[in-house]
């Protein structure tokens, strides 16, 4: 019966965990942006406090190299990226279009004498396309503002995140070792090591996933750019910021980026044949040293559980719900896999007989 009370006092507390984010959930981002960086950033500030300096010392250098290099992106980056917006929404109608003269090129060679009903529902689809574009566009910007990145948050972004960045970067090992107090006795050490695996799976993702995102974000952005492929910056960095999904990302990126040496390019197939082997790159460098020297197979998540995770988490928390989605998901992984490993060890697996001694003969 203690067991019971127990399992229902977590469960109730919980729930009312889950209800009380939803509640505040349109302010949460800066907040959940700072932990995410002080978990990021905290190897960093042992390191240098074990070199001698003081943790407040290091927490204000850490946060100040952070802070500069956020600037140096945000005065020489985001004016490219925003350019390059702006150019593919202008010439968004002539991509339609020459992407429209390409596949019927292409249609015309293979279909033959069935191309007439194909040309009919490919321009009665780029028809459809153009008329809701500036709908979906104006969709897009209202579901963006009303998820958190209005303005305001944008600026709560930048200046509430450096300060509980460097605020938890100073309490960490305190706070860890209240919560060490915290925890009921009789299952400790038992919450200590999920907690540990907990921790494994998610530093795996934002230390180890983070940093390959980024690299891979600046090789394929300089890549696809030395391919000759217009947007090619814009594309290779979302390209390198998709890769936390396995495959997908990548796929997304090759669709997009083959897509425009296509239609800008054709019949010339340099182009294209560069921008798929910046890719293919890209892959078999992430796949052979990258994810094994920094993820390994900590984070223990397939594929498909973590594009779940995403759309699940997304969905019910928006912009935050994204940002926590794959670590919540790790963690939730790792608890399942002890309630999996307790339940096989429990006698309603093994059964009545699993306690009876086996007959000798």
């Amino acid at each position: 019966m203690r067991a019971e009370r127990q399992l229902w006092f977590w469960l109730a507390a919980l729930v009312l965990v889950v209800f009380a984010i939803d509640l505040i959930k349109e302010i949460l981002l800066p907040f959940v942006a700072g932990i995410v960086g002080a978990y990021f950033l905290n190897p960093v500030a042992d390191a240098l406090e074990s070199r001698g300096l003081r943790r407040a010392w290091a927490a204000i250098l850490i946060v100040g190299v952070v802070a500069v290099l956020v600037a140096l992106a945000l005065i020489l980056l985001v004016p490219v990226l925003a350019e390059q917006v702006r150019q593919l929404v202008t010439a968004l109608p002539t991509e339609t279009e020459r992407f429209k003269a390409f596949v019927e090129r292409v249609g015309r060679e293979w279909l033959g004498p069935g191309f007439p009903s194909f040309q009919t529902a490919l321009e009665r689809a780029i028809a459809e396309l153009s008329q809701n574009w500036a709908a979906t566009a104006g969709t897009i910007m209202a579901s963006l503002w009303s998820r958190g990145l209005a303005l305001v948050n944008f600026v709560s972004l930048l200046l509430i995140t450096p300060v509980v960045v460097f605020y938890l970067l100073v309490d960490w090992h305190p706070m860890l070792a209240r919560i060490d107090e915290a925890l009921p006795r009789d299952h400790a050490a038992t919450i200590r090591r999920l907690a540990g695996d907990i921790n494994d799976a998610v530093a795996a993702f934002i230390r180890g996933q983070g940093a390959i995102c980024l690299m891979l974000g600046v090789f394929y952005a300089a890549g696809l750019s030395w391919a000759g492929i217009d947007y090619g910056l814009l594309v290779g960095l979302t390209t390198g910021l998709l890769a936390f999904v396995p495959v997908i990302g990548w796929m997304v990126g090759l669709i997009f980026a083959s897509t425009l040496a296509l239609v800008q390019h054709w019949p010339d197939p340099t182009p294209l044949l560069k921008a798929v082997g910046v890719l293919a790159a890209g892959i078999a460098i992430d796949t052979a040293f990258l994810s094994p020297r920094f993820v390994g197979q900590k984070i223990g998540l397939h594929p498909v559980w973590m594009i779940f995770a995403l759309f699940v988490f997304s969905y019910l928390f928006g912009l935050v719900g994204t940002l926590v989605a794959v670590p919540l998901a790790a963690a939730v992984g790792v608890l399942v896999r002890f309630a999996v490993q307790v339940y096989l060890d429990s006698s309603v697996y093994k059964g009545g007989s699993a306690d009876k001694p086996k007959d000798t003969p």
